[in-house]
């Protein structure tokens, strides 16, 4: 069995990629409001701080600050894993193991998370969050999409409404 090391750092920021196991779906949006609840539900009993996310249709992008003394963000994605997973129906074809393990087979097992290093590294990732809509095709303004923390950050004079036009083509590895 694989063992993944996963940075420890207590009060960090990181950056996530969650998906799901179909790729072909758009799971997360039809049900915007059951994954709202599991990621609420997580928050309120182990609290961390979502600084941008963006939802879209099979995958997501967080970037959260855990608390000091805390770097346990691993068990906080299974919560709401398992959170939004209950009540709905399990995947079809799921492999022996996802079946074993009683997993709905929902979501891919594993997740994308980067420490972020410094200021450009936040920036980075958080113009990486809120762009993704429109790198997937999703809508051509950043602005039109929905599910994103972008519009938070716009009513809190951190960004332009019309944000985005400008950036095409970001840097990095982002876990897709």
């Amino acid at each position: 069995m694989s063992r993944y090391r996963r940075a420890r750092i207590e009060g960090g920021l990181f950056f996530f990629t969650v998906a799901l196991a179909d790729r072909s779906t758009d799971l997360l949006v039809r049900h915007i409001d059951r994954l709202r609840r599991a990621y609420r539900v997580v928050q309120e009993r182990r609290p961390f701080g979502t600084i941008a996310i963006c939802i879209l249709p099979d995958h997501l992008h967080a970037l959260w600050s855990l608390p000091e003394g805390d770097a346990d963000f691993a068990s906080r994605w299974a919560m709401i894993k398992i959170g939004f997973s209950r009540g709905l129906s399990p995947a079809v074809g799921r492999s022996a193991s996802k079946v074993a393990r009683r997993e709905k087979g929902l979501w891919q097992r594993r997740f994308w998370e980067h420490a972020i290093r410094d200021d450009s590294d936040f920036a980075r990732h958080v113009d990486y969050i809120h762009y993704n809509p429109v790198k997937h095709g999703h809508v051509s303004a950043v602005a039109d999409w929905p599910y994103s923390s972008f519009h938070r950050w716009v009513d809190q004079g951190l960004l332009p409404l019309d944000w985005g036009g400008d950036v095409a083509d970001l840097p990095g590895c982002f876990g897709e």
